[in-house]
């Protein structure tokens, strides 16, 4: 087993430039997971590691299972907690091969639930956003026209691991539309304009709840192919919620629906 203590080494400073450049995941086709419950997520949706950097002084000396072949480096723990981003992550950081879902992978139960996301910017609303869809059982999130990659550290650690227990696919409005038409499910816009309160919408079928920016709303092809416009009501003087909130009331509203 390697071990290193020193910032400067050469696989040390590949960890960093994985965790701050989008530019670099994309190249080398890699993106970092920290935390244990983080990293087991990650194994159990069959993601296969490159190399995990850990801390026994913190981790203890067990790893967890199903790593395969990865590279295993043993770092002190003043170095771990210069990598590390945050306390309380067990003493693991791991580099891991990125895998890409499309449309045509996705695998739908009866009357599915789909979370649809237009040009958010935040990692951590939409990490936040998949929090909300694994604890109500979201079908699948569909990140539109992404601002974002979906492997942003800061996104992985906002949804502590849903990015791994709920299928998310980038791809274009365009597609988004036609695919969801295609299979039949409804398109619900969150929006002001136009709208009625969501709490008197049928969302007990197959359904896909569809937000955009705080700053922007949705685009017009968005309002265009939807089948209902709805809005949370607000009584105060701001005329928006967080997307992260949004999200949470109208995908639990779905799910009290269908109980």
């Amino acid at each position: 087993m390697e071990q290193i203590s020193s910032a400067r080494n050469p696989k040390v400073l590949n960890l960093l430039a994985l965790q701050e450049k989008s530019r670099e995941r994309r190249r080398q086709g890699l993106f970092v997971v920290e935390g244990r419950r983080e990293l087991e997520h990650c194994l159990e949706a069959g993601f296969s590691v490159h190399t995990v950097f850990f801390c026994p002084e913190i981790a203890g000396e067990q790893l967890p299972e199903a790593l395969g072949d990865a590279s295993i480096i043993r770092i002190s723990p003043e170095l771990y907690r210069k990598l590390a981003y945050r306390e309380g992550t067990e003493g693991i950081i791991a580099e891991v091969y990125e895998r890409s879902l499309g449309l045509e992978d996705l695998k739908l139960p009866e009357n599915p639930r789909v979370v649809v996301l237009e040009s958010v910017e935040k990692p951590g609303n939409l990490g936040a956003v998949l929090r909300s869809a694994d604890a109500c059982g979201a079908s699948a999130v569909l990140v539109c026209d992404p601002l974002t990659d979906l492997y942003n550290p800061n996104l992985i650690r906002a949804s502590i691991g849903a990015v791994f227990t709920v299928p998310v696919v980038a791809c274009s409005s365009e597609e988004a539309i036609s695919w969801l038409q295609g299979h039949g499910i409804r398109i619900l816009t969150a929006q002001l304009q136009d709208s009625s309160l969501y709490y008197d919408c049928d969302m007990r079928g197959a359904t896909a709840v569809v937000m955009g920016t705080e700053s922007t709303g949705l685009s017009q092809q968005w309002r265009c192919a939807a089948d209902a416009h709805i809005r949370i009501p607000m009584l105060g003087r701001l005329d928006s919620l967080n997307v992260s909130v949004s999200a949470s009331i109208l995908l639990f509203e779905a799910l009290r629906q269908r109980r």
